[in-house]
């Protein structure tokens, strides 16, 4: 097996990498290890143009939830142009142009896996507390890429997975003052559950949106 992991140098995406060293070749990029910037799409195209086509595995382990100094809104007030644009181009579009530069390297012919880490908080659906503004509306907005590149992928390989994951919460995730008192796990933990949920996902349910647990999470 020959996978990608994009964002290896933080917590769930070293995980990863570690968790799938043994299993065949890995390969992971990072920002702070490689240079590549997933907002920046001459980084992206290349950053992924340098690699041979034929991975069977590509996990995109980017995202932020504390984006320079700053943390989610808890009211509308708080809501700024800036922030939200942030948000977005670190939550949803970075990963939408590795998506788009990634699929080239997935092979047609067998069954090939993409996720993207998503978060529950992105559910429009499962959305009671309100709040957070800027990520929830980002990780929505991932959602959608995920969901339309997976229509389009099945048309040039027919047995692509495209799906996003949620790992819950995880120690290296979020800062100890907003988990809200839900209890985490190490990011071992959470990679060994995300890889588990993946190998269990076949191309009839590409296009979906999955917990750590493999169970369905609304849109």
């Amino acid at each position: 097996m020959r996978a990608l992991i994009l964002g290896a140098s933080g917590g769930i995406g070293r995980a990863l990498v570690s968790a799938l060293r043994g299993r065949g070749e890995v390969i992971g990029l990072s920002r702070s290890d490689h240079g590549l910037e997933v907002t920046d799409e001459g980084s992206v195209a290349a950053a992924l143009g340098r690699l041979e086509p034929g991975f069977d595995l590509v996990i995109v382990a980017t995202g932020a939830l504390v984006l320079g100094g700053v943390g989610p809104e808890k009211s509308l007030r708080a809501v700024t142009a800036e922030g939200l644009a942030s948000q977005f181009a670190v939550n949803a579009v970075g990963p939408a142009l590795v998506m788009k530069h990634a699929l080239r390297l997935m092979p047609r012919d067998r069954v090939s896996r993409l996720a993207v880490l998503s978060a529950r908080v992105g559910s429009i659906g499962d959305n009671a507390l309100g709040g957070w503004y800027g990520y929830r509306a980002a990780k929505a907005a991932l959602n959608q890429f995920v969901r339309t590149a997976a229509i389009e992928a099945r048309r040039t390989h027919p047995q692509s997975v495209f799906v996003c994951l949620h790992p819950g919460t995880v120690e290296t995730g979020l800062a100890p003052d907003l988990r809200a008192g839900h209890p985490a796990v190490s990011a071992e933990v959470a990679a060994g559950n995300l890889l588990r949920v993946l190998e269990g996902l076949g191309p009839e349910a590409t296009g979906g949106f999955y917990d750590w647990k493999g169970e369905v999470v609304p849109w």
